[in-house]
């Protein structure tokens, strides 16, 4: 019986562990994921320093300052980033400090360069907005022993910026995962031969380049394994070279055609198949299972059907391999400009256009939504979600929609 696709969800995540971990340079750390709590040896920043441009000062001195009766304090020095202070600062004195810098013995506040007359020996202060201000204390980011980047966490800039403000030079990741690619159908070619395709003789296997270029996206080493024909013996032969891997995914020969080989195949390999079908359009034929240790998933031969399935289901996988803490893609409520109607109980994934207007997120179709139609996919930045039990949603009324990659939030302008 088909099931749903969170409990299809949960039974294809159930049981996988991420792999294992290596060490790598940090400089090449960009999209791991951490396999250990990174911990701070050191307080951070190792000394108050100033957040300002400007004079470092006591409060107490500067509290009375206005434009009409300024506060003038002598200069003792100038501290610029990267050098110590050599004097402390006491009653009617100031240093002059750059951002960064640390704040010597004395002060408890900067005053910034705008309210001061920028003198070099004696400083005139006109406003005490400052007084007890622009100060970061010593270790007010990290302190010895805090977690500085969580194990489990995908290192992008920010990321490798701290571990880098603690001195790891490597970093501990899990390793990538080794996901092997298959596409099945005699119809199938290459781009090399897209002479058959103008004949009108075949078509191109486009799953062999979404599904192999979306791996590498989700943090995959790919092993593509091409076209295989729908022959069982070639199909058998193709599948042993996926020997070694961590993932296997073939698309096409999951329906219920006549030469849809890929369940037979994989159960004469001795895999075990644990998933069918699930309620959900389109990608209703998905199959999974095991082969040996390794997982199988098998997605529909439709370009659409395979990217949303792999979305769905792939893309978490993967990442649960590479360790990440974080799987799903994040989900947000929208409003649709379309009416739109479902007619089977299924739960629909629509290929959608999500943009701001007027501080709300608005979902509107790519266009004409058929399985085959990859160009709806193309122009998607997320996927519009109709649950089986709203056959009519009017337009202007909410839905969820999984927001896909960077570009998922694009506007005009920035909508801050």
């Amino acid at each position: 019986m088909p099931t749903t696709v969170r409990e299809a969800s949960a039974r294809i995540l159930s049981g996988v562990q991420p792999l294992g971990s290596e060490r790598i340079a940090l400089r090449a750390a960009l999209g791991r994921v951490l396999a250990e709590d990174a911990i701070s040896p050191i307080e951070h920043p190792p000394w108050d320093n100033s957040s300002m441009d400007g004079y470092a000062v006591r409060a107490a001195d500067v509290a009375s300052a206005t434009r009409d009766e300024p506060v003038v304090l002598s200069v003792l020095e100038t501290v610029r980033a990267g050098q110590q202070p050599t004097q402390p600062v006491e009653i009617g004195t100031a240093s002059r400090i750059m951002t960064g810098a640390p704040v010597p013995r004395g002060a408890d506040s900067v005053i910034r360069v705008e309210d001061t007359d920028g003198g070099p020996e004696r400083v005139t202060i006109f406003d005490p907005r400052d007084a007890g201000r622009n100060v970061r204390p010593r270790g007010e980011d990290l302190r010895i022993g805090d977690v500085a980047v969580a194990r489990g966490s995908a290192l992008g800039p920010a990321q490798l910026g701290v571990l880098a403000s603690i001195g790891w030079a490597e970093v501990p990741v899990h390793r990538r995962p080794r996901v092997a690619v298959v596409a099945s159908g005699d119809e199938l070619v290459d781009v090399d031969q897209f002479d058959a395709v103008r004949r009108g003789e075949r078509i191109i296997s486009s799953n062999s380049y979404t599904l192999a270029a979306a791996a590498r996206a989700a943090g995959a080493d790919v092993l593509e394994l091409g076209i295989v024909a729908d022959d069982p013996a070639e199909y058998q032969r193709t599948i042993a070279r996926a020997a070694g891997c961590d993932l296997l995914i073939t698309s096409g020969g999951v329906s219920v055609g006549a030469f849809d080989f890929t369940k037979d195949v994989l159960q004469s390999l001795g895999a075990t198949l644990d998933l069918w079908r699930v309620r959900m359009r389109p990608g209703a034929p998905l199959g999974f299972g095991r082969l040996g240790e390794m997982p199988w998933l098998g997605l529909p031969g439709n370009p659409v059907s395979a990217m949303v399935t792999f979305e769905l289901f792939a893309r978490p996988l993967i990442r649960r391999l590479c360790g990440d803490s974080a799987i799903f893609r994040p989900v947000l409520t929208v409003q649709t400009v379309h009416e739109l109607s479902i007619a089977a109980p299924l739960m629909h994934f629509l290929r959608a256009v999500v943009d701001w207007e007027n501080g709300v997120p608005w979902a509107r179709l790519t266009g004409p939504q058929g399985s085959g139609l990859l160009t709806s996919m193309a122009r998607a930045n997320a996927l519009l979600v109709v649950p089986p039990e709203r056959p009519l949603v009017r337009a202007g009324e909410s839905l969820k929609a999984v927001l896909l990659g960077e570009g998922a939030l694009s506007a005009g302008q920035l909508e801050v």
